[in-house]
């Protein structure tokens, strides 16, 4: 693994990413690995957990994270990307970028020398697709389960989707007509379904959460999606996750969001912050599956 762009790009190296996600929570993995190590962090979009997470990560194991707001580098005055990863290469060990559009990271690493590593983009977020699962596999003790994501089968959506084909896991997205997955990401996570033995499923049906062992949602007007509020909230209002869709799913499910979260649109308060909701540790395990994630790529 060069990069990690796509939850694919991590695919054979996925459950050693999860050991290493569970020996740093547990601090069996001591000293500065990282140490003299540097990490530039490119944010087109603001952020809570991302930058938390990675700039304490890099601290803990050692290493250096530089904030770099897009407004701060030429790149945001008109210099083309591939000389602004050029050049970035020569000072650090590896880039991590939030961005807008997901084609811009895949040409950083194209140009880079470095380790790029996704932070989010329009298409993906892998890095809390490895929080998701160390979180669900920690809560349940398996992946052999079903997990449901309710609503704008956005990019962190996409993520899950090659996340649970790739470790085995059951998913069903349930979304209305017009928000459903990428559809190469779809295929592509059924094609990892056939070796992994995974059932993914995309369907209007509420009533497919029955059972489910895991529910999952997102905000339904992500970052960029502004102008579409009006009709998002129209049209995804039926799959709010609240106390009657909970008492659909297994009384022992789990309740996930990767935040931030709007109390009484995609969730209600009851709900997130009641004693199914495990976002809390999903947001911490943002540090730990990161760290094991910057330890794999920037390690010697």
């Amino acid at each position: 693994m060069k990069h990690l762009l796509s939850f694919s790009d991590a695919k054979n190296q996925a459950n050693e990413i999860l050991e290493l996600s569970e020996k740093f929570k547990k601090g069996s993995i001591t000293g500065k690995p990282l140490d003299g190590k540097s990490l530039a962090m490119i944010f087109e979009k603001s952020s809570t957990r991302t930058r938390i997470s990675f700039e304490v990560g890099m601290y803990q194991l050692g290493g250096k994270a530089l904030y770099l707001s897009i407004n701060d580098l030429q790149i945001g005055r008109g210099e083309i990307i591939s000389d602004t990863a050029r050049a970035m290469s020569r000072y650090v060990d590896g880039v991590m970028i939030r961005a807008k559009e997901h084609a811009d990271v895949l040409e950083f690493s194209q140009y880079s020398e470095v380790p790029v590593i996704n932070g989010l983009t329009n298409r993906e977020h892998p890095c809390q697709a490895f929080a998701d699962i160390l979180t669900i596999y920690e809560n349940k003790n398996t992946l052999n389960i079903h997990l449901t994501f309710l609503g704008d089968g956005n990019n962190v959506c996409n993520s899950l989707l090659l996340a649970s084909a790739v470790f085995g896991m059951d998913m069903t997205v349930i979304c209305p007509r017009g928000y459903e997955p990428d559809k190469e990401i779809i295929d592509l996570s059924l094609k990892y379904a056939e070796t992994s033995g995974s059932n993914i499923k995309i369907t209007e049906n509420i009533e497919a959460i029955n059972g489910a062992d895991v529910v999952y949602t997102d905000v339904w007007v992500s970052m960029g999606d502004e102008k579409e509020e009006s009709q998002r909230l129209k049209d995804l209002k039926d799959y709010q996750v609240n106390q009657n869709i909970m008492e659909k799913a297994d009384p022992q499910a789990i309740v996930m969001h990767c935040l931030p979260a709007l109390r009484g649109q995609e969730i209600t308060a009851e709900v997130i912050d009641g004693p199914q909701s495990v976002v809390w540790d999903q947001a911490e395990n943002r540090l730990h599956a990161q760290k094991a994630i910057l330890y794999k790529l920037l390690k010697d």
